[in-house]
């Protein structure tokens, strides 16, 4: 099993953000390089397990943790700017590819906020990539009337305040040992600013509206019994988007975290990752 590999990347602005590498084998085919981008209040180190069946599959793997998040800089669950997280993506797009071998395909691979952040960033073309996959992403906040009236004034007045993010950790998966690890662990944490809140909550229909004119090619995949992200969101995104670019998927009695589900609840959807890639990205020697 390959070395994972930790370092840190200095973005735009100066603050670090913690890298983790999962290499492949120097002689080993390679099919491309998968950047994985996680969901809010956790971070990439969880997925470790995901890692490794990509390397298995024929992909280098990277992941960092967001800013606020893990062991990058940044209050948890801050942000500095509107578009932080899209311009840290697409500095770690640039980071990645100057690292690759020339030519390899380069797909995102985005959870929950992660996925809100890396559809977001290819809704705007912000920078090529070559294939994206979303998993439970953020597309529809699901606001209350309350909670929208909080977000129409809470980010102009104290867009720095951070309050409690509402995740109820029991709700990750039905495997009680990922959310009891959830819960344990030091590098998660429950806190969301003002100013990170309007960007889910403004991201996620944004992207949405776009869905027609995708070009990309996707996989959305999500949790049909999901309470932690409104499954409304990835449904609407499936129905508009052209069937030729997006494949769509809901397992409908999954929790949220499909990839950390227990383990026949999620083998069927480790399988049509690995369909879904092995067919769009031919192995190389």
């Amino acid at each position: 099993m390959p070395e994972v590999t930790l370092t840190t990347f200095t973005a735009a602005d100066g603050e670090n953000l913690a890298v983790q590498d999962w290499p492949l084998p120097p002689a080993a085919p390679r099919r491309g390089t998968v950047l994985i981008v996680h969901g809010l209040g956790e971070h990439v180190g969880r997925y470790g397990p995901v890692a490794h069946r990509l390397n298995a599959w024929g992909f280098a793997v990277r992941g960092y943790d967001q800013y606020g998040h893990g062991e990058s800089g940044g209050p948890r669950g801050g942000l500095t700017t509107d578009t932080r997280l899209l311009d840290d993506l697409a500095d770690m797009v640039d980071a990645t590819r100057a690292r690759m071998p020339a030519g390899e395909p380069l797909v995102l691979l985005g959870h929950s906020m992660g996925g809100l952040v890396a559809a977001r960033f290819v809704s705007m073309n912000l920078r090529p990539v070559d294939a994206l996959v979303l998993s439970s992403p953020a597309l529809d906040p699901g606001l209350s009337a309350v909670q929208k009236l909080l977000l129409a004034t809470l980010p102009r007045i104290a867009p720095n305040l951070r309050v409690g993010n509402g995740l109820d950790a029991q709700y990750l998966s039905h495997d009680a040992a990922v959310c009891a690890a959830y819960r344990a662990d030091p590098l998660c944490h429950d806190r969301i600013s003002g100013r990170l809140a309007r960007f889910i909550a403004e991201g996620g229909p944004a992207t949405v509206a776009r869905a027609a004119h995708w070009g990309v090619p996707t996989l959305l995949i999500w949790a049909g019994d999901d309470r932690l992200v409104n499954p409304a969101g990835s449904s609407a995104f499936a129905a508009a988007a052209p069937k030729a670019v997006v494949q769509a998927h809901c397992f409908g009695p999954l929790f949220h975290e499909i990839f950390n589900e227990s383990p026949e609840l999620a083998a069927p959807v480790f399988d049509m990752l690995r369909q879904w890639l092995v067919q769009r990205l031919p192995e190389k020697l």
